[in-house]
């Protein structure tokens, strides 16, 4: 009886078995149909078409069409491209200086990168590249595209460019070695700035020796820094977290979630505050992508500083560079990434905390004032002192009004004014007033 009681547990268990491994079977049965499907078209590619064909480019542009067929960013790095790359998050590479991606099958540009032939002819971010040298790029993969923007330094490029709804229009460039610095600092009366254009392996360094500049020109005078993300399209993970927590006391920066959930990453802030704890805005537009995203989400969440600008561009995922010995690299999408709050950027971008768009200010022509003290009759106030008699008849003449069109500067006015490039950039002007705004608060609060 037991016997035939183990038997039929056993035949159960076999029973429950064969299901699995007979749809384990047919996945793999699939699997390998479809496999022989690409056999079947590659060597219908390789023996009918109308012209000879490459099994290395075959392969490739197969590998490629799978990647890019993911999602934006993933794509098949061939050997050029793979060093190419490499170079680039070094800080020096060959090119226009322009980061782009792909939308409706056209090119779209992320952001020009500062001081590069794509900034100095006027490029924008979300213009759209339709023809290069005259050849549409519909049909083309970015990796392709890139490719036709690349070639010798000094030979020339045209782009046809697409902006809003007004008529194409036709840009010239000049090719050239992209050297970037991706810092930049300088003081505003008394407050810092610092612009970071990318996250290349040299911009926490960057970060640091501009601040400790920033500190050592303004003295004790210092109220407050600006960080300018405008228009930086991302770069190195490790880079914007190094740069977060030079301002985060504690607490996450950011974290990563995969496929695997045993596979998510927590980075947090380690103690230190490069500038002590003095107020911060942090500027960005539809330009600042994905690592400067990470950098502006991370202090929005801690409260650290105040976002101004406009939304960003809304690059929430995260590739992985997997190399493949002797054919080049893949660049996957391995991940999203979640700002400490645990909101997710992906397609809506960093809401700016204040909406500030771009904006050319035109003086208005002054106009005569009038005060209290003007009205005849006027009381005087009590709390000023009176100005000796001098014991003439004759009222002291008052003195002159400044000339409206070329008004006398105070005597500090080096201190006060910023400098013309503030004057010209709107949204970096409403930036310094609001950072002098939060200054005299703390000081009056310091006061009390």
């Amino acid at each position: 009886m037991h016997r035939i009681l183990r038997l039929v547990a056993a035949a159960a268990a076999i029973a429950c078995v064969a299901p699995l491994a007979a749809s384990s079977e047919e996945s793999s049965s699939e699997t390998y149909r479809q496999l022989n499907l690409f056999g079947d078209v590659f060597e219908r590619v390789r023996s009918s078409y109308v012209e000879e064909v490459g099994d290395k480019e075959l392969i490739e542009s197969a590998i490629n069409g799978m990647l890019s067929s993911l999602d934006p960013h993933s794509s098949y790095l061939d050997p050029e491209s793979f060093a190419d790359m490499q170079v680039q998050t070094k800080g020096e590479f060959g090119g226009l200086g322009i980061e782009v991606t792909m939308e409706n099958g056209v090119v779209k540009v992320v952001s020009p990168i500062d001081d590069t032939p794509a900034a100095k002819a006027g490029i924008q971010p979300g213009d759209f590249i339709t023809h290069i040298d005259g050849e549409s790029v519909i049909g083309l993969n970015l990796s392709d595209a890139v490719d036709k923007m690349r070639g010798p330094i000094d030979s020339d490029v045209k782009l046809t460019i697409v902006r809003g709804t007004a008529d194409p229009f036709d840009v010239t460039l000049k090719r050239a070695v992209i050297k970037i610095q991706s810092v930049r600092s300088h003081l505003e009366g008394n407050v810092g700035y610092v612009r970071i254009t990318s996250f290349s392996e040299q911009t926490d360094l960057g970060l640091r020796n501009a601040v400790e500049d920033l500190k050592k020109q303004a003295g004790d005078k210092l109220v407050g820094l600006v960080l300018d993300l405008r228009n930086n399209p991302g770069g190195l993970l490790d880079q914007a977290i190094a740069v977060s927590d030079d301002f985060i006391e504690q607490g996450e920066i950011v974290s990563t979630r995969g496929r695997d959930p045993k596979a998510g990453q927590r980075f947090n802030a380690e103690p230190g505050d490069l500038t002590n704890g003095l107020p911060m805005v942090v500027i960005i537009n539809s330009g600042s992508a994905s690592a400067s995203e990470i950098v502006a989400g991370a202090l929005q969440d801690h409260h650290r500083a105040i976002l101004l600008g406009t939304t960003s561009f809304g690059k929430g995922s995260v590739q992985t560079i997997i190399p493949l010995p002797g054919h080049g690299a893949i660049r996957l999408t391995t991940a999203r990434y979640y700002t400490p709050s645990g909101r997710s950027i992906q397609g809506s971008g960093i809401v700016p905390d204040i909406e500030v768009k771009q904006a050319h200010l035109q003086p208005v022509e002054e106009q005569p004032e009038r005060h209290e003290s003007d009205l005849r009759g006027a009381l005087d106030n009590d709390t000023q002192q009176k100005p000796a008699d001098t014991g003439g008849t004759t009222a002291p003449a008052p003195a002159p009004a400044p000339d409206a069109t070329n008004p006398t500067p105070p005597a500090d006015a080096a201190a006060t004014t910023p400098p013309p490039a503030a004057e010209e950039d709107y949204q970096l002007s409403r930036a310094l007033d609001l950072l002098r705004g939060l200054a005299l608060m703390q000081q009056g609060q310091k006061t009390n």
